[in-house]
């Protein structure tokens, strides 16, 4: 299905032609990236994703550190900055770690919404010794990976470098990782970066770019995204203010703390968690209303009369509501 740049999608279910039979998801994995594309989907919500994988996704990182002991140059408050971005695992996080502010088990830390962390490095030589992230070693007793620093990037599987210290110079340090989203601290992001594109070549004119000569030549063309334009997309035409894109292309790069497919899973499911809590504030309530029953949403009754109260319901004074028996015949 070639992209057109133009009237892609209307938001109208009933007017779909046989090409929308190819729309959905084409997706490249590799292990720390995912690239697709979306085909039929309103900017709106691609855009809703893109911002619920940045910024919302829960993942562990290390909060709080007790520093025992540092007698290198890197002050106390580097040392806690750069241990707080180091990549932890963060699989099955959403499922298994409870967020340490509305814990149901404790009032400060335990192994519900806490992972624990301990490094002890001395150096006993004369050439130096670089600390990683490999030695932070995992003191809490669970049966999963969550909290480990994710070091299977490096060849050698030793992670990020935390510090460098000198003959007789050690460190000390008890460290607290919590669950949290990237909306409170960088730290928190399961992506590095999101690449965001939806008109390859500018057809819909949303953005202006400078040039010398000729502002088609110049434009920076993704090569592999504007293969979805059609033949004539180069074409000089007048711009239509109402058309919308037909295809929104996505590139996901993940930090190691997920993989890439659960990056974009977890998007989705917060997503769809936020749309749910809207749906349910909606719902009519089924609880008594200033001590009184039946008061709900307007509706029609079992025998279509329009009411204002379930079946049976009574009003504040008692009698039945407008219509009804009240279950003695009498009226």
């Amino acid at each position: 299905m070639a992209y057109n740049g133009y009237g892609g999608f209307n938001g109208l279910a009933g007017d779909q032609n046989e090409a929308d039979s190819e729309a959905g998801a084409k997706i490249t994995v590799e292990q720390d990236r995912v690239d697709f594309v979306v085909q039929q989907c309103s900017l709106s919500l691609a855009n809703a994703v893109r911002r619920a994988m940045l910024a919302e996704i829960p993942t562990i990182a290390i909060e709080m550190v007790d520093i025992e002991k540092n007698t290198s140059v890197l002050p106390d408050e580097f040392l806690a900055h750069r241990l707080g971005l180091i990549p932890l695992d963060s699989r099955e996080v959403a499922q298994k770690m409870q967020d340490q502010r509305k814990c149901e088990f404790c009032d400060d830390s335990c192994d519900h919404c806490a992972v624990f962390l301990r490094l002890h490095v001395k150096c006993t030589n004369q050439r130096g010794l670089n600390i990683y992230a490999s030695d932070l070693v995992r003191i809490s007793d669970r049966g999963d990976n969550i909290g480990l620093p994710v070091t299977d990037r490096d060849p050698a599987r030793r992670g990020a470098v935390i510090a460098k210290i000198r003959n007789d110079q050690e460190i000390q340090i008890r460290c607290e990782a919590r669950r949290g989203i990237a909306k409170e601290h960088a730290k928190w992001a399961p992506t590095a970066a999101i690449g965001f594109e939806y008109d390859p070549l500018n057809k819909l004119k949303h953005t202006h770019y400078w040039y010398e000569q000729n502002a088609v030549d110049e434009w920076p063309v993704n090569a592999e995204n504007a293969t979805w334009e059609d033949a004539d997309a180069q074409a000089d035409v007048s711009v239509d203010l109402d058309a919308v894109p037909s295809a929104i292309f996505f590139d996901v790069e993940g930090t190691g703390v997920l993989d890439p497919d659960e990056i974009v899973e977890g998007g989705l499911d917060v997503l769809q968690a936020k749309l749910a809590e809207i749906l349910k504030s909606l719902e009519p309530s089924q609880e008594p209303v200033n001590g009184y029953d039946g008061a709900h949403d307007d509706a029609f009754d079992a025998s279509g009369r329009f009411t204002n109260y379930r079946p049976g319901g009574m009003t504040p004074y008692g009698a039945p509501t407008y219509g009804q028996s009240n279950g003695y015949g009498d009226f």
